[in-house]
Protein backbone atom coordinates (compact mmCIF):
# COMPACT_ATOMS: atom_id res chain seq x y z
CA UNK A 1 0.00 0.00 0.00
CA UNK A 2 1.48 3.51 -1.10
CA UNK A 3 1.35 6.29 1.90
CA UNK A 4 -2.49 8.44 1.72
CA UNK A 5 -1.15 11.81 0.22
CA UNK A 6 -2.82 14.65 1.57
CA UNK A 7 -4.66 15.90 -1.06
CA UNK A 8 -4.68 14.75 -5.71
CA UNK A 9 -5.92 16.29 -8.26
CA UNK A 10 -8.46 13.04 -9.20
CA UNK A 11 -9.40 10.74 -6.53
CA UNK A 12 -10.41 7.48 -8.12
CA UNK A 13 -12.61 5.09 -6.17
CA UNK A 14 -12.78 1.26 -7.18
CA UNK A 15 -9.31 -0.77 -8.29
CA UNK A 16 -10.73 -3.04 -10.75
CA UNK A 17 -10.75 -3.14 -14.44
CA UNK A 18 -12.65 0.42 -14.85
CA UNK A 19 -10.92 1.86 -12.23
CA UNK A 20 -7.27 0.77 -13.07
CA UNK A 21 -8.13 1.54 -16.62
CA UNK A 22 -9.27 5.61 -15.52
CA UNK A 23 -6.36 5.51 -13.28
CA UNK A 24 -3.63 4.80 -16.28
CA UNK A 25 -5.17 6.83 -18.95
CA UNK A 26 -5.66 10.01 -16.55
CA UNK A 27 -2.37 9.59 -14.89
CA UNK A 28 -0.58 9.10 -18.74
CA UNK A 29 -2.68 12.77 -19.66
CA UNK A 30 -0.49 14.10 -16.84
CA UNK A 31 -3.66 14.70 -14.27
CA UNK A 32 -2.32 14.22 -10.40
CA UNK A 33 -4.28 10.68 -9.70
CA UNK A 34 -4.75 9.06 -6.74
CA UNK A 35 -6.42 5.33 -6.77
CA UNK A 36 -8.15 4.45 -3.69
CA UNK A 37 -8.93 0.05 -3.49
CA UNK A 38 -11.04 -1.00 -0.51
CA UNK A 39 -9.31 -4.39 -0.33
CA UNK A 40 -6.87 -5.83 -2.71
CA UNK A 41 -6.97 -4.65 -6.58
CA UNK A 42 -9.24 -6.26 -9.00
CA UNK A 43 -11.06 -8.75 -5.88
CA UNK A 44 -14.75 -6.76 -6.79
CA UNK A 45 -16.45 -7.87 -9.59
CA UNK A 46 -13.32 -7.94 -11.73
CA UNK A 47 -12.26 -11.38 -9.87
CA UNK A 48 -15.86 -12.76 -10.64
CA UNK A 49 -16.18 -13.45 -14.05
CA UNK A 50 -15.67 -15.82 -16.86
CA UNK A 51 -12.44 -14.38 -17.79
CA UNK A 52 -13.72 -13.73 -21.45
CA UNK A 53 -13.54 -10.57 -23.45
CA UNK A 54 -16.19 -10.13 -26.20
CA UNK A 55 -17.97 -7.51 -28.76
CA UNK A 56 -21.31 -8.62 -29.47
CA UNK A 57 -23.98 -7.76 -27.37
CA UNK A 58 -27.58 -8.49 -28.02
CA UNK A 59 -29.54 -5.70 -29.04
CA UNK A 60 -26.89 -3.63 -28.31
CA UNK A 61 -24.51 -2.45 -30.76
CA UNK A 62 -23.74 0.67 -28.32
CA UNK A 63 -21.70 -1.66 -26.16
CA UNK A 64 -20.45 -3.54 -28.97
CA UNK A 65 -19.07 -0.38 -30.24
CA UNK A 66 -17.43 0.30 -27.07
CA UNK A 67 -16.28 -3.47 -26.65
CA UNK A 68 -14.97 -3.12 -30.40
CA UNK A 69 -12.56 -0.26 -29.21
CA UNK A 70 -11.60 -2.05 -26.15
CA UNK A 71 -10.87 -5.16 -27.99
CA UNK A 72 -8.18 -3.66 -29.51
CA UNK A 73 -6.80 -2.38 -27.09
CA UNK A 74 -6.71 -5.64 -25.57
CA UNK A 75 -4.64 -6.88 -28.50
CA UNK A 76 -1.96 -4.17 -27.76
CA UNK A 77 -1.94 -4.00 -24.55
CA UNK A 78 1.37 -6.54 -23.95
CA UNK A 79 3.54 -3.70 -25.98
CA UNK A 80 1.46 -0.70 -24.17
CA UNK A 81 2.00 -2.11 -20.45
CA UNK A 82 4.84 -4.86 -21.19
CA UNK A 83 1.89 -7.09 -19.16
CA UNK A 84 0.32 -10.39 -21.45
CA UNK A 85 -2.94 -11.32 -21.12
CA UNK A 86 -2.92 -14.76 -22.59
CA UNK A 87 -5.88 -14.04 -24.95
CA UNK A 88 -6.77 -17.22 -26.56
CA UNK A 89 -10.16 -17.25 -28.93
CA UNK A 90 -12.71 -18.95 -27.79
CA UNK A 91 -15.91 -17.63 -29.78
CA UNK A 92 -18.99 -16.33 -28.52
CA UNK A 93 -22.41 -18.09 -29.71
CA UNK A 94 -26.26 -16.55 -28.58
CA UNK A 95 -28.59 -19.54 -28.84
CA UNK A 96 -32.49 -18.56 -30.42
CA UNK A 97 -35.29 -20.52 -29.29
CA UNK A 98 -38.48 -18.15 -30.83
CA UNK A 99 -38.61 -16.68 -34.02
CA UNK A 100 -38.59 -13.14 -32.52
CA UNK A 101 -35.19 -13.78 -31.45
CA UNK A 102 -34.01 -14.35 -34.75
CA UNK A 103 -36.19 -11.50 -35.79
CA UNK A 104 -34.44 -8.94 -33.45
CA UNK A 105 -30.90 -10.08 -34.71
CA UNK A 106 -31.66 -9.48 -38.17
CA UNK A 107 -33.09 -5.94 -36.98
CA UNK A 108 -29.83 -5.20 -35.05
CA UNK A 109 -27.39 -6.94 -37.42
CA UNK A 110 -26.43 -3.20 -39.62
CA UNK A 111 -26.20 -1.68 -36.14
CA UNK A 112 -23.68 -4.30 -34.98
CA UNK A 113 -21.75 -4.34 -38.23
CA UNK A 114 -21.76 -0.07 -38.27
CA UNK A 115 -20.30 -0.45 -34.76
CA UNK A 116 -17.71 -3.02 -35.61
CA UNK A 117 -18.50 -6.26 -33.92
CA UNK A 118 -18.26 -9.43 -36.36
CA UNK A 119 -21.34 -11.38 -36.19
CA UNK A 120 -23.12 -13.62 -37.73
CA UNK A 121 -26.46 -15.53 -37.74
CA UNK A 122 -25.90 -19.23 -38.11
CA UNK A 123 -28.21 -22.51 -38.50
CA UNK A 124 -29.23 -24.63 -35.95
CA UNK A 125 -27.17 -27.77 -37.27
CA UNK A 126 -23.77 -25.17 -37.72
CA UNK A 127 -24.39 -23.99 -33.90
CA UNK A 128 -24.15 -27.65 -33.08
CA UNK A 129 -20.64 -28.19 -35.14
CA UNK A 130 -19.44 -24.97 -32.95
CA UNK A 131 -20.30 -26.64 -29.86
CA UNK A 132 -20.43 -30.47 -30.34
CA UNK A 133 -22.25 -30.58 -26.77
CA UNK A 134 -25.33 -28.89 -28.16
CA UNK A 135 -28.36 -30.43 -29.83
CA UNK A 136 -29.41 -28.84 -32.45
CA UNK A 137 -32.80 -29.53 -31.89
CA UNK A 138 -33.68 -27.50 -28.81
CA UNK A 139 -32.60 -24.31 -30.59
CA UNK A 140 -34.23 -22.41 -34.14
CA UNK A 141 -30.87 -20.29 -34.65
CA UNK A 142 -27.61 -18.48 -33.13
CA UNK A 143 -25.80 -15.58 -33.53
CA UNK A 144 -22.09 -16.45 -34.10
CA UNK A 145 -19.17 -13.99 -32.94
CA UNK A 146 -15.39 -15.31 -33.29
CA UNK A 147 -14.38 -11.94 -31.94
CA UNK A 148 -14.14 -13.28 -28.39
CA UNK A 149 -11.10 -14.58 -26.43
CA UNK A 150 -10.52 -16.36 -22.41
CA UNK A 151 -8.28 -13.98 -20.71
CA UNK A 152 -6.65 -13.40 -17.24
CA UNK A 153 -8.08 -10.18 -15.49
CA UNK A 154 -6.15 -9.90 -12.84
CA UNK A 155 -3.26 -9.47 -15.61
CA UNK A 156 -5.25 -6.48 -16.93
CA UNK A 157 -5.84 -4.88 -13.50
CA UNK A 158 -2.12 -5.22 -12.79
CA UNK A 159 -1.36 -4.05 -16.01
CA UNK A 160 -2.88 -0.49 -15.74
CA UNK A 161 -2.29 -0.28 -12.34
CA UNK A 162 1.54 -0.98 -12.83
CA UNK A 163 1.25 1.76 -16.08
CA UNK A 164 -0.85 4.41 -14.02
CA UNK A 165 2.07 4.24 -11.03
CA UNK A 166 5.29 4.62 -13.77
CA UNK A 167 3.13 7.43 -14.87
CA UNK A 168 2.56 9.15 -11.61
CA UNK A 169 -0.40 7.94 -9.83
CA UNK A 170 -0.68 6.54 -6.49
CA UNK A 171 -2.38 3.02 -5.78
CA UNK A 172 -3.48 2.54 -2.20
CA UNK A 173 -5.35 -0.75 -1.46
CA UNK A 174 -6.93 -1.81 1.69
CA UNK A 175 -8.65 1.18 1.87
CA UNK A 176 -12.13 1.14 1.98
CA UNK A 177 -13.71 4.94 1.69
CA UNK A 178 -15.77 5.58 5.13
CA UNK A 179 -16.77 9.52 3.80
CA UNK A 180 -17.21 12.04 1.54
CA UNK A 181 -17.41 15.89 2.72
CA UNK A 182 -19.05 18.01 0.32
CA UNK A 183 -15.52 19.86 -0.16
CA UNK A 184 -13.83 16.86 -1.50
CA UNK A 185 -12.37 15.36 1.16
CA UNK A 186 -12.51 11.61 1.58
CA UNK A 187 -11.80 9.63 4.16
CA UNK A 188 -10.49 6.29 5.07
CA UNK A 189 -9.11 4.51 7.71
CA UNK A 190 -5.75 5.49 7.07
CA UNK A 191 -6.45 8.84 6.88
CA UNK A 192 -8.14 11.76 4.79
CA UNK A 193 -7.66 13.25 1.66
CA UNK A 194 -8.48 16.15 -0.50
CA UNK A 195 -9.68 15.42 -3.72
CA UNK A 196 -10.45 17.98 -6.42
CA UNK A 197 -12.18 15.67 -8.49
CA UNK A 198 -14.00 12.60 -7.14
CA UNK A 199 -14.16 9.43 -9.69
CA UNK A 200 -16.46 6.66 -8.71
CA UNK A 201 -15.77 3.11 -10.54
CA UNK A 202 -16.77 1.16 -7.21
CA UNK A 203 -18.64 -1.45 -9.07
CA UNK A 204 -21.23 -3.03 -6.73
CA UNK A 205 -20.26 -0.59 -4.27
CA UNK A 206 -20.69 2.82 -6.49
CA UNK A 207 -24.69 3.62 -5.46
CA UNK A 208 -23.22 3.62 -1.89
CA UNK A 209 -19.92 6.14 -2.43
CA UNK A 210 -22.43 8.05 -4.79
CA UNK A 211 -24.48 7.82 -1.50
CA UNK A 212 -21.59 9.73 0.70
CA UNK A 213 -21.19 12.52 -2.01
CA UNK A 214 -25.22 13.29 -2.01
CA UNK A 215 -24.73 11.70 -5.66
CA UNK A 216 -27.46 9.16 -7.13
CA UNK A 217 -26.43 6.61 -9.36
CA UNK A 218 -29.12 4.13 -10.13
CA UNK A 219 -27.58 0.71 -10.26
CA UNK A 220 -27.52 -2.29 -7.59
CA UNK A 221 -25.42 -4.80 -7.11
CA UNK A 222 -26.48 -8.03 -8.77
CA UNK A 223 -25.08 -11.62 -7.26
CA UNK A 224 -23.93 -14.40 -9.44
CA UNK A 225 -22.73 -17.95 -9.29
CA UNK A 226 -20.38 -19.79 -11.40
CA UNK A 227 -19.91 -23.42 -11.11
CA UNK A 228 -17.66 -25.91 -12.53
CA UNK A 229 -19.16 -29.45 -13.58
CA UNK A 230 -17.54 -32.42 -13.97
CA UNK A 231 -16.12 -33.65 -17.47
CA UNK A 232 -18.33 -34.87 -19.68
CA UNK A 233 -17.66 -38.48 -21.72
CA UNK A 234 -17.63 -36.58 -25.07
CA UNK A 235 -14.73 -34.40 -25.76
CA UNK A 236 -15.36 -30.76 -25.59
CA UNK A 237 -11.93 -29.03 -26.34
CA UNK A 238 -12.40 -25.36 -28.02
CA UNK A 239 -16.10 -25.03 -26.70
CA UNK A 240 -17.06 -21.36 -27.34
CA UNK A 241 -18.66 -19.05 -24.47
CA UNK A 242 -22.00 -20.16 -25.24
CA UNK A 243 -25.49 -18.23 -23.99
CA UNK A 244 -28.94 -19.48 -24.09
CA UNK A 245 -31.96 -17.39 -23.67
CA UNK A 246 -32.15 -18.50 -19.64
CA UNK A 247 -29.29 -16.63 -19.22
CA UNK A 248 -27.65 -19.88 -18.91
CA UNK A 249 -24.02 -19.68 -20.22
CA UNK A 250 -21.21 -22.47 -20.57
CA UNK A 251 -17.42 -22.48 -22.02
CA UNK A 252 -14.55 -24.68 -21.44
CA UNK A 253 -12.83 -24.34 -18.12
CA UNK A 254 -9.69 -25.92 -17.91
CA UNK A 255 -10.55 -29.53 -17.96
CA UNK A 256 -14.23 -29.25 -16.68
CA UNK A 257 -17.21 -27.12 -17.98
CA UNK A 258 -18.08 -23.37 -16.66
CA UNK A 259 -21.55 -22.91 -15.95
CA UNK A 260 -23.94 -19.79 -14.86
CA UNK A 261 -26.81 -18.98 -15.18
CA UNK A 262 -27.50 -15.72 -12.65
CA UNK A 263 -28.61 -16.78 -8.89
CA UNK A 264 -31.98 -17.77 -7.36
CA UNK A 265 -35.06 -16.16 -7.73
CA UNK A 266 -36.19 -14.49 -4.64
CA UNK A 267 -38.51 -16.61 -3.91
CA UNK A 268 -36.31 -19.92 -5.25
CA UNK A 269 -34.23 -22.16 -2.95
CA UNK A 270 -30.61 -22.63 -3.90
CA UNK A 271 -31.29 -26.34 -3.88
CA UNK A 272 -34.25 -25.42 -6.45
CA UNK A 273 -32.27 -23.12 -8.97
CA UNK A 274 -29.75 -25.66 -9.11
CA UNK A 275 -32.64 -28.54 -10.18
CA UNK A 276 -34.01 -25.67 -12.78
CA UNK A 277 -30.55 -24.95 -13.85
CA UNK A 278 -29.67 -28.82 -14.00
CA UNK A 279 -32.52 -29.69 -16.35
CA UNK A 280 -31.63 -26.57 -18.59
CA UNK A 281 -28.44 -27.93 -18.82
CA UNK A 282 -29.24 -31.72 -19.23
CA UNK A 283 -31.82 -30.04 -21.90
CA UNK A 284 -29.60 -28.06 -23.97
CA UNK A 285 -26.56 -30.34 -23.77
CA UNK A 286 -27.68 -33.77 -23.63
CA UNK A 287 -23.68 -34.96 -22.61
CA UNK A 288 -24.13 -33.09 -19.73
CA UNK A 289 -27.36 -34.83 -18.14
CA UNK A 290 -27.10 -35.59 -14.74
CA UNK A 291 -23.57 -33.85 -14.66
CA UNK A 292 -22.28 -32.79 -10.66
CA UNK A 293 -22.26 -29.20 -10.74
CA UNK A 294 -19.98 -27.90 -7.77
CA UNK A 295 -19.16 -24.28 -6.35
CA UNK A 296 -17.22 -22.44 -8.83
CA UNK A 297 -16.81 -18.70 -7.09
CA UNK A 298 -19.88 -16.45 -6.65
CA UNK A 299 -19.51 -12.83 -6.57
CA UNK A 300 -21.65 -9.04 -7.01
CA UNK A 301 -21.78 -7.02 -10.18
CA UNK A 302 -23.00 -3.46 -10.58
CA UNK A 303 -26.91 -3.64 -12.03
CA UNK A 304 -27.53 -0.59 -14.12
CA UNK A 305 -31.32 -0.49 -14.81
CA UNK A 306 -31.34 -0.86 -18.87
CA UNK A 307 -28.30 -2.94 -18.36
CA UNK A 308 -25.79 -0.64 -20.15
CA UNK A 309 -22.80 1.17 -18.29
CA UNK A 310 -23.40 4.98 -16.70
CA UNK A 311 -20.48 7.19 -17.60
CA UNK A 312 -20.88 10.77 -16.58
CA UNK A 313 -20.42 13.92 -14.51
CA UNK A 314 -23.11 15.24 -11.72
CA UNK A 315 -23.69 18.32 -12.97
CA UNK A 316 -23.67 19.93 -9.81
CA UNK A 317 -20.30 18.83 -8.56
CA UNK A 318 -17.29 17.54 -9.74
CA UNK A 319 -17.80 13.77 -9.68
CA UNK A 320 -17.15 11.30 -12.09
CA UNK A 321 -18.63 7.80 -12.15
CA UNK A 322 -18.23 4.93 -14.49
CA UNK A 323 -19.93 1.85 -13.13
CA UNK A 324 -23.72 0.02 -13.97
CA UNK A 325 -21.46 -2.22 -16.37
CA UNK A 326 -23.73 -5.02 -15.20
CA UNK A 327 -21.14 -7.65 -15.57
CA UNK A 328 -19.79 -6.45 -18.65
CA UNK A 329 -16.61 -4.07 -17.56
CA UNK A 330 -14.46 -6.71 -18.32
CA UNK A 331 -14.91 -5.86 -22.37
CA UNK A 332 -15.54 -2.30 -21.74
CA UNK A 333 -12.57 -1.39 -19.71
CA UNK A 334 -10.27 0.22 -22.11
CA UNK A 335 -12.89 2.32 -23.58
CA UNK A 336 -14.46 3.53 -20.29
CA UNK A 337 -11.17 4.48 -19.30
CA UNK A 338 -10.47 6.33 -22.47
CA UNK A 339 -13.97 8.52 -22.18
CA UNK A 340 -13.45 9.59 -18.52
CA UNK A 341 -10.42 10.61 -19.23
CA UNK A 342 -11.73 12.38 -22.54
CA UNK A 343 -15.08 13.82 -20.16
CA UNK A 344 -12.44 14.93 -17.21
CA UNK A 345 -10.07 17.10 -19.70
CA UNK A 346 -13.56 18.78 -21.02
CA UNK A 347 -13.14 16.88 -24.75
Amino acid sequence: MSELPERTEALIIGGGVIGTSIACHLAEAGVGTVLLERGTLGSGASGATANVVRTYFPNDARTGGLAARSMAAYHAFAERTGTPLGLQRVGFMVLFTEEEQVAKFRRDHAAQQAAGVDVELVSAAEAARLNPLLDERTILAAAWSPDAFSCDPTAIVRGYAAAAQEAGAVVCTESPVTGIDPDGRVHTPAGSILAENIICAAGPWSETVGDMAGVHLPMTPEPTELLLADPPAVPFTNLPMTLHPTRMRIRAWKDRILVGMGRPRQDESREAWLQRLSRQLGTTYPALEGIRLRRGWTGSFDSSKDGTALIGRDPSRPFFYATGFTGTGLCQAPAAGELLRDLYLGK
